[in-house]
């Protein structure tokens, strides 16, 4: 029977899935940046490319402070996610639509990465790796920060332009069955009916 494997195989594991999502992802991000209309969205995304590298620095960094070889595993999970977004991109939706929906495609990886940061910082922690514990926290926290950016840059203003471009139609309509506002005598004959 072979020997089980043990939860140092399974972080060794964990790091190299995240080694092929970043590397995945500074391939992804430049397309994110292009589709993005609003300024404040494609910046987000150039940020955050330039913080993955990092990411991948700090990954390297581990793989040698643990003795490992830097190999990435293909993570099916974030090219998953990178499929999707890449549909969303296909799509012909408006510019504010369309940035609506890069931020929920950024957003579903941002999650994915904050999962599987956490719980390589756990395991790390669990078994006395404070170097590399401290390295993926780093990575964590910045993972962290950019889903606040992005959620921002949505509630701030993003959302709420899609959502008016998605019901300019309606707002038209409305305003052509609008009731007519009362005039002066219609109001004084209600007043005196009271």
């Amino acid at each position: 029977m072979a020997d089980a494997g043990t939860l140092h195989d399974a972080f060794v594991d964990e790091l190299r899935d995240a080694y092929d999502a970043e590397k995945q992802l500074t391939k992804a991000l430049p397309k994110l940046v292009k589709a993005a209309r609003s300024p404040d969205l494609r910046a987000a995304f150039e940020a955050h490319l330039e913080e993955t590298r990092g990411q991948i620095m700090r990954l390297e960094q581990i793989f040698a402070n643990l003795g490992e070889k830097v190999r990435g595993k293909h993570c099916d999970g974030i090219a998953g996610i990178i499929e999707e977004g890449k549909a969303v991109m296909e799509e012909d939706f408006d510019e504010a639509t369309m940035d609506a929906c890069l931020i929920a495609a950024g957003q579903r990886a941002e999650h994915y990465e904050m999962a599987a940061y956490g719980t390589m910082v756990a395991w790390a922690r669990a078994m006395g790796h404070a170097e590399a514990a401290d390295l993926l926290q780093e990575t964590l926290d910045e993972e962290k920060a950019a889903d606040e950016t992005l959620s921002s840059l949505a509630e701030d203003g993003i959302n709420d332009e899609a959502a008016s471009a998605a019901h300019a139609d309606e707002d038209e309509d409305d305003a052509e069955v609008a009731v007519p506002a009362r005039t002066a005598s219609q109001s004084t004959s209600a007043k005196s009916r009271r």
